[in-house]
C-alpha cells in the first residue's frame, strides 16, 4: 500500500526543522518588540527587562543577539527597514523627483516619529558604524532617488551623492530631536525637513553681495 500523505521520509525530516526555526523567528520578533516597548517606555534597555517583557528567557535573548549593543542595532536596523518599505510604498521612482523626494519625507515622517526614543538610542550608544551599517537601506532608497534626480537635472551635482543622503538623514534626525525637546511644533516638523531637504538637494545658494556694507 503506499504510504500515507505526510509521512514520506523527507517530509519527516524537515518537519521538525522547520518548527524550530519558526519558534526561533517568533522569539526573535518578540524579544524585537520588546526593546522597542522599552525605549519607547524608558529610553533604554537591558538583557533581563527584554527576557522579560518577550516571555522568553535572557538565555534565549543573547541567543540571538550576545549584547545589548547588537539587539539596539537590531531594532533599529528593522525600524528603519520597516520605513523604507513605507518609503516605498510612495513610489519614489515615479513622477517628478521634487515631488518624489517630498513624498518621502512625508512617509518617512510618520515612522520617524514614532521612533524618537529610539533615535536617542541610536546616538547616545550606538558606534558611527553601527548606524551606518543600520540605515543601509534608507542610503540606498534616498540615493536613487537622489540620482535619479541628479540625471534629470532637478538635483544639485556639485556636492558627492554619499555626502547629501547622509545629510538628509542627519537633518530629518535633528528634527525629530527638536519635536521631542518641544522646539518644533509637530504640526509644522513636515512642513520644516521638507523645506530643508529640498534646498540641501537642489542647491539653493545664498545671494552674493556685490560690495561691502557702508558705515
Amino acid at each position: 500500500m503506499p504510504a500515507p500523505h505526510g509521512t514520506g521520509r523527507g517530509t519527516a525530516r524537515a518537519t521538525p526543522a522547520s518548527y524550530h526555526r519558526q519558534i526561533a523567528d517568533r522569539n526573535a520578533q518578540a524579544i524585537l518588540d520588546a526593546a522597542e516597548e522599552l525605549l519607547r517606555l524608558e529610553g533604554h534597555i537591558s538583557i533581563s527587562a527584554v527576557a522579560a517583557l518577550a516571555g522568553v528567557s535572557r538565555v534565549t535573548v543573547y541567543a540571538h543577539f550576545p549584547t545589548w549593543e547588537a539587539l539596539l542595532e537590531a531594532a533599529v536596523e528593522r525600524a528603519v527597514r520597516r520605513t523604507m518599505a513605507a518609503l516605498e510604498s510612495v513610489h519614489p521612482e515615479d513622477g517628478p523627483p521634487v515631488e518624489a523626494l517630498d513624498r518621502m519625507l512625508a512617509a518617512a515622517w510618520q515612522h520617524l516619529a514614532g521612533y524618537g526614543a529610539m533615535a536617542a538610542a541610536v546616538a547616545e550608544l550606538l558606534s558611527p558604524e553601527a548606524v551606518t551599517r543600520t540605515h543601509q537601506a534608507a542610503h540606498q532608497t534616498i540615493g536613487a532617488l537622489l540620482e535619479r534626480g541628479q540625471a534629470e537635472g532637478s538635483f544639485r551635482t556639485d556636492l558627492p551623492t554619499g555626502w547629501l543622503v547622509t545629510a538628509c538623514i542627519a537633518l530629518m534626525h535633528a528634527c525629530s530631536d527638536q519635536v521631542r525637546a518641544g522646539q518644533i511644533d509637530e504640526r509644522d516638523a513636515v512642513r520644516i525637513i521638507t523645506a530643508s531637504v529640498r534646498d540641501l538637494f537642489t542647491g539653493t545658494r545664498p545671494r552674493r553681495h556685490s560690495g561691502h556694507a557702508q558705515h
